[in-house]
């Protein structure tokens, strides 16, 4: 078991040399999958799993180089698309489906000998943020059974916090990787929009989703960001730019850089004290690694939240008209039967939130209420995104809270939507701006529930963000806490 406990690299390395096999750690990870009861897994076939990773033991016995991710197992989570397992989104409209090709940084991992470990629980259509939205049932919190672990990514986040697999895949839409990250303690990376192929990802919002990696240790993260970065041209959001040392910037000193801290995430309404406090001690520990403290106004913050949720669903009411029961999802006559696709019946159609925003996508994009809503939200997001260029005119990197709140009780905000969301009120200003981003473990709340520091930088500044978030890493309160090493 303690195989999947370390370093992800040093796993990698540990295969390719040899001294393990690829199998063994396959059999490792299917062992703690079978025994965990969080409900992260949606699909796992252990037959499958083992068949890849003989094919990594094959490879190197006949002496053929192996991959960067040589032997390491990897979850995936359920919105990306898998020529050989379901992709299902996490609804009933889906169950079943196989999809007859890989997503691109699927594609990627295999190319560079991952073992993928199965396909993992999500909010439905990647709607949520507490994964608790899920048709095949709410994830739970490693750290405490009876929290969530935030969203949509939150089974991905909970794969790595209990050691299920050394990394998975999340996306991010509008904090869906960085969030659960913080609520579950690991490392959880955004890229910068067009940085990694968003093909193969059944979409949300097109303009914002990301694909990006889970990892126990930030060095963990940049190995895989290496492996699916990069240009695809079967992806017409994806940019051509070269790809960075990202693992070597994770050695880099971050002396000098300066750290901008706005008010607005220091000050703003619902952020619980031990948030505050735990910030107020990562801050000092920048200072500590020589980096100098930036004070900032970003004040089109406080209203990311309500252009994010304008943006979002008009863009999601358009993905979501393929699922119509004749190109995607149950099949059915809706002349005859719009119940089911539409309707209350949870087992046959969309659930209450993603009924809820197709509705709300509608409605801002509906003949009356385009220029009122939609349009008005448009200019906004750009406001926002020129309050980043502002600050990044000051500063190297961006710091805050991920998350204002630590993880909280399953079902206490099932009922209340705008409580909800504002859980993401951090880190949904990064996406509206299209910038990369990462959650970081800053010390945890006096309860021991983890907490996460929020790192952002400019676009395509992935290994500035890195260099930063890895020297935090190595002097954090949070360093080698694991939910399972709890009193």
């Amino acid at each position: 078991m303690e195989l999947l406990d370390g370093s992800l690299i040093d796993l990698a390395d540990a295969v390719r040399s040899g001294e393990v096999s690829a199998l063994e750690v396959a059999d490792a990870a299917l062992a703690r999958i079978a025994a965990d009861a969080s409900g992260a897994y949606l699909d796992v076939d252990a037959e499958r799993t083992r068949t890849q990773a003989r094919a990594v033991d094959d490879k190197r016995a006949r002496g053929e180089p192996l991959g960067p991710l040589a032997g390491v197992p990897i979850g995936l989570k359920d919105v990306l698309c898998t020529r050989d397992a379901r992709t299902t989104c996490g609804s009933k409209l889906l169950e079943g489906y196989r999809p007859p090709y890989d997503a691109t940084a699927v594609g990627r991992l295999r190319a560079a000998d991952a073992v993928f470990t199965g396909k993992l629980n999500m909010d439905e259509f990647a709607m949520g943020s507490s994964n608790e939205n899920s048709a095949y049932g709410a994830v739970k919190n490693p750290w405490d059974p009876t929290r969530v672990p935030g969203g949509s990514s939150g089974a991905s986040a909970v794969a790595v916090a209990s050691a299920l697999a050394s990394a998975t895949l999340g996306t991010d839409t509008g904090g869906s990787i960085r969030q659960p990250a913080a609520l579950t303690g690991v490392v959880g990376l955004k890229p910068t929009y067009g940085r990694v192929s968003r093909y193969g990802l059944v979409a949300f919002a097109s303009s914002l989703d990301q694909i990006g990696p889970f990892a126990r240790e930030v060095r963990g993260a940049a190995r895989v960001l290496e492996v699916i970065a990069g240009h695809d041209a079967l992806d017409a959001t994806s940019v051509d730019r070269p790809i960075d040392d990202y693992v070597g910037a994770c050695g880099a000193d971050p002396k000098g850089l300066r750290v901008g801290v706005p008010d607005e995430y220091l000050s703003g309404e619902g952020l619980e004290r031990d948030v505050r406090t735990s910030m107020q001690g990562a801050l000092k520990a920048l200072e500590g690694l020589g980096c100098s403290l930036v004070p900032l106004q970003m004040p089109h913050t406080r209203y990311a939240v309500a252009t994010y949720y304008v943006v979002a669903t008009a863009e999601a009411s358009s993905n979501l008209a393929r699922f119509d029961g004749v190109r995607y999802g149950v099949r059915v006559d809706p002349r005859k039967d719009l119940e089911a696709m539409y309707g209350a019946t949870r087992d046959r159609g969309f659930g209450p939130e993603v009924k809820r925003r197709i509705l709300l996508g509608t409605y801002v994009l509906s003949a009356g209420y385009y220029d009122a809503y939609y349009a008005k939200a448009l200019k906004v997001r750009t406001l926002i995104r020129r309050d980043f260029e502002a600050a990044f005119a000051k500063c190297d990197v961006i710091a805050g809270p991920t998350s204002p709140q630590v993880a909280w009780p399953l079902g206490e905000r099932v009922d209340d939507p705008l409580k909800m969301y504002l859980a993401d009120v951090f880190t949904l200003p990064a996406s509206l701006a299209g910038l990369p981003g990462i959650s970081v473990p800053a010390a945890p709340s006096a309860s021991g529930l983890p907490i996460g520091l929020q790192l952002v930088a400019d676009a395509w500044q992935e290994s500035r963000l890195l260099t930063l978030a890895h020297a935090f890493e190595q002097v954090s309160p949070a360093r080698g806490l694991v939910p399972w090493g709890r009193a």
